[in-house]
């Protein structure tokens, strides 16, 4: 498999074109909510494009250029946006897996897995690096971040399974308000068909995986792979003895784990304390 060179567009473009989509707007006399019904997306989605919080994509620009009767302008200025590299590149592979993968499975133990982050938890972590990033850097990243969620939306998405430290789950990464809407997308998550969540109790005594968190992967040719990522980089497991070792980590941990309907339940219960 060829990794394909992951690139964002620039944060100061993503921008420009989300002020030109916001005065065509404008222009035809539509409110956000309006025009993204006429162009069948989220309010959500036309507020983050204007906002330059996330890129226009060349599906959605060809419909607004119709819509707003604009005569490509939309498309053009998208097709024509400068780029720069976002991924770094002992990631490329992983992405690539990831994206064509029938089966995911994630045990994470200090921060949600970007596949089940909102747009303000993104923020917040991006925003909690060190060395820190610029504005428009967090910018660039959180749209990558959300991009990736698109498999999860797949006409035939991937099996997912997610085991959580409830240690993420009590964790305020970005304030009370992050916080909440967080733990109502988690709740939403948990009703997904395909889709699994478990939590781990702090007040277990015995752990499978006190080495770290990690990601199982089955390809559409049916090959296991794992995944791992340490603070300055990662690595993509393939010999069969390896993924075995931490295939059957997962297994323990499924046992360890309180149960997608006990998870449910806690997912409510705190809630329910806010």
């Amino acid at each position: 498999m060829h990794p394909r060179k992951r690139q964002r567009k620039n944060a100061s473009a993503m921008k420009l074109v989300g002020a030109l989509v916001g005065q065509f707007r404008e222009t035809a006399g539509l409110t956000q909510r309006e025009l993204a019904d006429r162009v069948c997306v989220h309010e959500e989605t036309i507020a983050s494009v204007e906002q330059g919080r996330r890129p226009l994509k060349p599906d959605l620009a060809k419909v607004l250029d119709r819509v707003l009767e604009t005569k490509k302008a939309l498309q053009t200025a998208v097709d024509n946006m400068p780029e720069i590299d976002l991924i770094p590149a002992w990631a490329e592979q992983y992405m690539d897996i990831e994206g064509e993968a029938i089966a995911l499975s994630f045990f994470a133990n200090q921060v949600l897995p970007g596949l089940l982050q909102t747009e303000n938890y993104a923020r917040a972590v991006f925003r909690s690096r060190v060395p820190a990033f610029s504005e428009e850097e967090i910018n660039a990243q959180v749209a990558a971040r959300l991009e990736r969620q698109e498999i999860l939306r797949r006409k035939v998405p991937p099996t997912t399974s997610f085991i959580l430290s409830e240690a993420i789950l009590m964790a305020r990464l970005g304030g009370d308000k992050v916080y909440k809407e967080t733990l109502r997308h988690l709740r939403a998550c948990a009703d997904l068909p395909g889709f699994t969540l478990q939590v781990t109790p702090l007040a277990r005594r015995t752990h499978a995986a006190l080495d770290g968190p990690f990601i199982l992967l089955e390809t559409p040719d049916h090959q296991h792979l794992a995944y791992t990522e340490t603070q300055r980089g990662s690595k993509l497991i393939a010999d069969p003895d390896e993924v075995s070792i931490l295939a059957q980590r997962y297994a323990m941990l499924r046992t360890q784990a309180l149960n997608l309907e006990e998870a449910k339940g806690l997912l409510d219960r705190l809630l329910g304390e806010q």
